[in-house]
């Protein structure tokens, strides 16, 4: 489709503010219709924003939205959806307790004198699944499901909705290669009948493979608008980071040869974790490779006390602790950064600050044991330049900050309890390269300082960038363990089953 296409979605001069900050200023951006327009930048440059501000999830603070040449003002995502517009966003937001096909279909059931016609929308749902090849049971309750599989309910609900324009913010950061390539295949479907598709991704090879136009946004200042062919990765990053583009490679402290912090032996969960037996050393930093549903999240949720185990133990410098809970786990000396910051790590409601001193109320306390707001915002200040936080504001509402901004608030609470054992789950998952670089060198940097690492990672560049040693896990069990710096090919064939269980 050509990109010289009458504009499906003009933005004329946006803004938006945050606590004082400016996400967006004096943004212009035209939208061709039946094309794939990409929006990147690195996190805090605006473009989730300008997405959700397209999508009806916020409004503008200044400019106009004009969709079709009609300007608009939506006061919900439900206006957009109703206008044809429809989001599939990177902070996932489905009904928790209504079913796979409830959410897909909710607002758009179809109806005979007012009445839901279940059986007609179980066929519909099996005829899109058909069609786009996304294998999901549609019965499931949406709480039950791992992140990517809520990825992809979101992804069916956009294109069931027949929607004309579809935001989507990074809607592989979840996916496996696989449910990745079925995505593109699905989008270039659906360009060629005349959908628009707002693209947000810090995948630079997906935005110059799918997109026809790109826009390259700067700490919320539009950068340019340009065919994707004139684009390169390079020309990308140099629009994005301007005099910082030049890439910091990571590099790793050296092998640790300290006493066991972590030891874990014989941990089962029916159904879930088979014998896990693993050693984690002071300064270690041991990466876990597998495939999707092959169990590295439930290990993460086991060690930490936050999903039950019928049998096994845990092992926290030489002393065996009975973790039953979060609680547990902290009072063990360990932490944990969740798969989903938004589920499971952050408060988005609450100051940047409280979400920081929630793990330990105690160091900012004042006289009786009360909370000194000066101990706690001195306290946080520190923290947040310690990870880069931009800004250090500890008033901001975390919800208002970047994806790769809420990741390091999460670091930031957890280096306010100096941990014994940091557990990372998907650290780096939805960020841009520059905030990628800023947490491997923090994971770096604690690991030199004594911290015994478990990193989970579905990026294996990732996990053999940064690992002293790997552990491949496969169906609840880990089948192969490697030294450092194995052959990427012998690591991705363990995580398919290739290969016996061998020490690389």
């Amino acid at each position: 489709m050509s990109t010289t296409a009458l504009p499906h979605v003009r933005l004329d001069s946006i803004g938006k503010r945050y606590s004082g900050t400016k996400a967006l200023d004096n943004v212009s951006v035209e939208v061709a219709a039946g094309t794939v327009h990409a929006l990147v930048g690195a996190n805090g440059a605006g473009k989730s924003t300008l997405g959700k501000i397209i999508g009806g999830v916020i409004r503008p603070d200044e400019g106009q939205v004009f969709v079709g040449g009609r300007p608009v003002r939506y006061a919900s995502p439900r206006d957009a959806r109703t206008d044809g517009i429809a989001t599939i966003s990177q902070e996932l937001s489905p009904m928790p307790h209504m079913t796979v096909i409830e959410n897909v279909y909710f607002g758009i059931e179809p109806r005979r004198a007012g009445i839901v016609q279940f059986r007609q929308m179980r066929r519909r749902y099996a005829e899109l699944v058909a069609e786009w090849g996304f294998e999901l049971d549609g019965g499931a309750r949406v709480e039950s499901l791992r992140t990517a599989d809520i990825q992809k309910a979101e992804i069916l609900r956009a294109v069931a909705s027949d929607a004309q324009v579809i935001v989507m913010d990074e809607p592989t950061s979840s996916l496996t290669s696989i449910e990745t390539e079925k995505l593109h295949r699905m989008i270039d479907v659906l360009r060629e009948r005349g959908k628009t598709i707002v693209y947000v991704s810090h995948f630079l090879d997906e935005v110059l493979g799918l997109a026809d136009t790109v826009t390259v946004l700067r700490s919320g200042r539009l950068v340019r608008t340009a065919p994707v062919a004139e684009e390169t990765e390079e020309s990308l990053v140099a629009g994005m980071f301007g005099a910082a583009a030049a890439a910091e490679n990571f590099t790793k402290p050296a092998p640790a040869t300290a006493p066991v912090v972590l030891d874990v032996s014989g941990l089962n969960r029916r159904g879930v974790l088979r014998d896990i037996s693993l050693q984690l050393r002071a300064g270690e930093i041991v990466g876990v490779a597998g495939l999707i549903g092959s169990g590295r999240t439930e290990l993460a949720r086991a060690v930490t006390g936050a999903d039950p185990v019928d049998s096994g133990t845990i092992a926290v410098d030489g002393t065996v602790r009975h973790i039953r809970s979060p609680a547990d786990a902290m009072a063990a000396g360990m932490a944990y950064l969740p798969e989903s910051r938004k589920d499971d790590g952050l408060f988005l409601e609450l100051s940047v600050a409280a979400n920081i001193t929630f793990a330990d109320l105690r160091s900012v306390a004042g006289r009786l044991g009360v909370l000194s707001l000066g101990r706690e915002r001195s306290r946080t200040r520190e923290l947040l330049d310690l990870t880069s936080v931009r800004p250090a504001n500890p008033s901001a509402k975390v919800g208002h900050l970047s994806g790769g901004n809420q990741q390091k608030v999460l670091f930031a609470r957890w280096l306010l309890r100096n941990p014994r054992v940091l557990v990372l789950d998907e650290p780096t998952r939805g960020v841009d390269v520059a905030a990628r670089a800023a947490i491997h060198r923090l994971v770096n940097r604690l690991a030199a300082e004594g911290t015994a690492v478990l990193l989970i990672s579905s990026e294996i560049e990732e996990v053999l960038g940064l690992a002293h040693r790997v552990l491949v896990m496969r169906r609840g069990s880990i089948t192969r363990e490697f030294s450092a710096d194995p052959p990427l090919d012998a690591v991705m064939e363990a995580a398919f089953g290739l290969g016996g269980r061998t020490i690389a």
